[in-house]
């Protein structure tokens, strides 16, 4: 007997040892290259570099909408990097906002490489980017976050109290995910990462849009509806169509009218 518990527990720890060094290869897929810039999508666009608290050298673009005094701050999901927002960004200008839209660490040709709260960095970085150097107010920028972009602006907003926040098809927790992806595994190893959006967003006064679709094949609805469960009010939900990396466009135009009465108020 003792034999038989020793060696579970040794095979419970190599399996814990080798999915915690997984983990991130299965959290993050960044891509290098840029595809594209903004000047491939019509729009004007100034390349900025800003450094991280703990040193990290990061990339992004500025997207000035003429005569706006709203900024969105853009968060995107965990593959790829800001050369594969296009089709996000253009949405948000015709809604007459300035974006600026940041690669994390170890995406595009930001420096590092991703994990938790190194993005976490990331994003305060950002934000002090239109606070001090943009000289934008607090309540003139808006937070979007798109799947892990929705963990990611909702630490932030938990901090700094913005003038609204967006999250599309984003999850309640890295463990809620888990739970849904390893039902039997997720329970028996350590998580090295907690994105724990719901419980940012409970500290968060702002006004808050989610949005989600039944049909997203990644992320399920009820995580979604979790987190805007935890949301304080003033705070809507909207119902998209169509998948997780396509639904805001399948959704169209209800998608749109849906931001822009949310950017109106």
């Amino acid at each position: 007997m003792k034999k038989t518990i020793l060696l579970l527990l040794s095979g419970l720890a190599l399996l814990n040892g080798s999915m915690y060094l997984q983990q991130p290869a299965m959290t993050f897929f960044p891509y290098a290259t840029l595809d594209q810039t903004p000047a491939e999508w019509g729009l004007a666009y100034e390349d900025v570099y800003l450094d991280t608290a703990d040193g990290v050298r990061l990339h992004g673009w500025y997207i000035p909408h003429p005569g706006s005094r709203q900024t969105l701050l853009f968060f995107h999901g965990n593959a790829g990097n800001i050369s594969h927002r296009g089709a996000s960004v253009e949405i948000f200008h015709r809604l007459g906002l300035n974006v600026f839209i940041l690669d994390y660490r170890g995406y595009g040709i930001s420096q590092g490489r991703p994990d938790e709260n190194g993005l976490y960095e990331d994003a305060r970085a950002a934000w002090r980017y239109l606070i001090e150097e943009r000289r934008f107010d607090r309540k003139e920028i808006i937070l979007f976050g798109r799947s892990l972009g929705g963990a990611v602006a909702a630490e932030l907003a938990a901090e700094v109290q913005p003038g609204g926040v967006i999250l599309e098809s984003t999850f309640s927790s890295a463990r809620e995910v888990a739970k849904v992806i390893f039902p039997v595994l997720s329970r028996l190893i350590v998580l090295r990462y907690d994105f724990n959006t719901a419980a940012h967003i409970r500290k968060v006064n702002s006004p808050v849009l989610v949005l989600h679709s039944p049909g997203d094949e990644i992320i399920p609805l009820p995580l979604g509806e979790r987190v805007f469960q935890a949301a304080n009010a003033p705070k809507s939900f909207v119902k998209m169509r169509g998948g997780h990396n396509n639904g805001f466009l399948v959704s169209q135009p209800d998608y749109e009218q849906a931001l822009d009465a949310f950017v109106k108020k």
